[in-house]
């Protein structure tokens, strides 16, 4: 079935057979005093938001068959939100016809996807003493959308502004979508939004809601403290009510269920409602699409992301696969399900707190969408987060760090680019320090296969410390098929670039050389060229200028040599370092020949900056 959204206006339309006192019921809530004599029919009402109780404007139609076609009221049915049929309590045939006529009318009038709720009103109780709802449940089973039945009297003015109110909470908080009535239990789609609910207020992950977890979830949805009497009546009633539903004084998702489930037998929609919405829930139990996705949360322009420390994890810090699909058990699915990367883990491949970081962070990278959707099933700002946009900092343009020659990111995507079989899957692993053996088994052509894919390649990501600054850096291997492919400017475009080539194979550096001049030559992007397979005797590169040479000549780092036998970590850092300060290649030549200088040149940097802030601060002590 189809939910709609909930209306800005709710229409009230009133159905029933002559002289059942439709027309009077509308004036006695108006007037708020009974009138003998009334007209055929009421003039259209619109009662204000100020005065309904759920502050929403709402139109009450009246309905007269005498005065109008079969047609026009058909067109009335469509238009309305909700449709309530009254019925004479004391002439049993205007019962009679709401089953045999009204609600197959309003049926045929309605689609089969979309039904209409429907409250069935008996009016003039003051006739008779006795009340006529046990006669009309049959009706009820066989109609799922007639939302309630209601006995009144616009004579004495009897439940006629609750009718009305019930007609409006009808639709504002409609029992379909959460409730079964046939089955008198909970539909299964809310039962698995209120299991997220749960999930996510049960702060220390025990599977109970201790007492300060409800307080925090009673100040979240309803904005007032629940008063302990108060929290120990309702643990009360469940525990009479469902076994299991309470456990050491707290309660169990399986009782928290339940308590929703009576809220809503009880007539109480709206508080189970109310929970819903404040979790992001529309009225077909869907998350919705602005409280997945943050406004203004975007990445376009050329900006980049940093993420900030934050999400759920584990006391021991280690995320087994069992752990891991239990963290998002509230969410569609783990969403790192079908990316290729490959993240810092323990020795048997569980993830550590650095490697859930890195799952995070190059998600945020690849898919800032998709980060912003996780973080709301996962309920990050459900304490005191008002959004997603809390966890991510969007970061200036990068043709601003380009003109300061500084970046205040801290997150940044370096190419690994070279010719099939060269090593570029062994740099990749080794950063995240996988053993060599490992290394070798997955090597095998350097990553090679068909791209096109708007990603493809492997990804791995860890941290580098730069200047005392812990930085993200984001390593992807750029597949090649064969030598002659161009590469597509999503493959070119990073931060800084690897330009990897084998030192025993003799063609080697003239793939990259070419790749260089074609690409790089004439960018902004920093790059380093790396000569693997280190441990062999190096062959002369058939090339017209030899590495070294052809470094020295574009103002270039020399040539870094790298094997999988040692951990090359001080590459990874001139990497990072060449992204975060996207200085002149020239300058980095300057420095190519001694260690000493690039270091220095580093702490001159982070010097400058610790000397400019204390500049600032004694300015703003200065002017106080």
């Amino acid at each position: 079935m189809v939910y709609e959204t909930v209306p800005r206006t709710v229409r009230i339309i009133l159905l029933g057979e002559p002289g059942v006192g439709k027309t009077s019921l509308i004036l006695s809530l108006v007037t708020e005093e009974f009138t003998e004599h009334v007209p055929p029919k009421a003039e259209e009402i619109t009662i204000p938001a100020d005065v309904t109780p759920e502050q929403v404007p709402t139109n009450i139609v009246d309905v007269c068959l005498a005065e109008q076609s079969i047609e026009q009221v058909a067109e009335e049915i469509e238009k309305a939100h909700v449709i309530c049929i009254v019925f004479s309590v004391d002439k049993q045939e205007t019962l009679d016809k709401i089953a045999t006529y009204w609600l197959p009318f309003v049926r045929d009038n309605c689609p089969d996807d979309c039904r209409k709720p429907v409250i069935l009103v008996g009016n003039k109780i003051d006739l008779i003493d006795y009340s006529v709802i046990d006669n009309i449940w049959d009706i009820a089973e066989e109609y799922p959308e007639v939302d309630r039945c209601i006995e009144c009297s616009a004579k004495t003015l009897t439940n006629v502004s609750e009718m009305f109110y019930n007609a409006q909470k009808a639709v504002l908080h409609p029992i379909g979508p959460i409730y079964s009535i046939e089955e008198q239990e909970l539909t299964e789609r809310c039962k698995k939004a209120l299991s997220r609910i749960f999930k996510i207020c049960d702060l220390d992950g025990d599977g109970l809601l201790d007492d300060y977890e409800i307080t925090v979830f009673q100040k979240k949805c309803f904005d007032t403290p629940l008063q302990l009497q108060v929290l120990d009546e309702v643990k009360s009633v469940i525990a009479q009510n469902i076994a299991g539903g309470i456990e050491n004084e707290c309660i169990t998702m399986k009782g928290f269920i339940f308590l929703h489930c009576l809220f809503i037998q009880r007539g109480r929609n709206e508080t189970t409602w109310t929970v819903l919405r404040k979790f992001g829930y529309d009225e077909g139990l869907e998350l919705t699409h602005s409280y997945l996705y943050a406004k203004q949360l975007n990445a376009h322009g050329g900006k980049s992301l940093n993420v900030e420390r934050g999400g759920p994890y584990t006391v021991d810090g280690m995320l087994n696969p069992t752990e891991l699909k239990n963290v998002f058990s509230c969410c569609p699915r783990v969403p790192w399900h079908n990316l290729r990367y490959t993240v810092p883990t323990n020795d048997k491949g569980f993830l550590t707190l650095q490697g859930w970081m890195c799952r995070w962070t190059l998600m945020t990278l690849l898919d800032l969408q998709n980060t912003s959707a996780y973080l709301a099933y996962l309920g990050y700002n459900f304490l005191e987060n008002e959004s997603q946009k809390t966890a991510i900092h969007i970061t200036r343009d990068k043709k601003v760090d380009l003109a300061k020659k500084q970046s205040s990111r801290n997150v940044y995507q370096c190419h690994v680019i070279g010719p099939r079989a060269c090593g570029k899957t062994s740099i990749c692993r080794s950063f995240l320090g996988i053993a060599h053996k490992k290394i070798k088994a997955h090597a095998g052509g350097g990553g090679g296969g068909e791209r096109g894919d708007g990603q493809g390649g492997e990804w791995c990501i860890s941290t580098v410390v730069v200047y005392g600054q812990e930085k993200y850096l984001a390593l992807r291997e750029i597949p090649i098929a064969r030598a002659s492919d161009p590469l597509q400017p999503h493959e070119v475009n990073c931060d800084v670039a690897c330009l990897v080539y084998d030192l025993a194979a003799p063609r080697s550096f003239e793939y990259i050389a070419r790749i260089y001049i074609k690409y790089f030559a004439e960018s902004h992007i920093p790059v380093l060229i790396v000569g693997t397979k280190g441990e062999a005797a190096g062959a002369r590169q058939e090339y017209i200028l030899q590495p070294d040479v052809f470094c020295a000549k574009y103002q270039l780092l020399p040539p870094q040599l790298f094997h999988v036998g040692e951990n090359k970590h001080d590459i990874f850092v001139k990497l990072a370092t060449m992204a975060a300060f996207p200085r002149h290649l020239k300058q980095f030549a300057r420095l190519a020949g001694d260690n000493s200088c690039w270091w220095k040149a580093g702490v001159g940097v982070a010097a400058a900056t610790i000397m400019g802030l204390l500049l600032i601060r004694m300015l703003s002590f200065q002017r106080r």
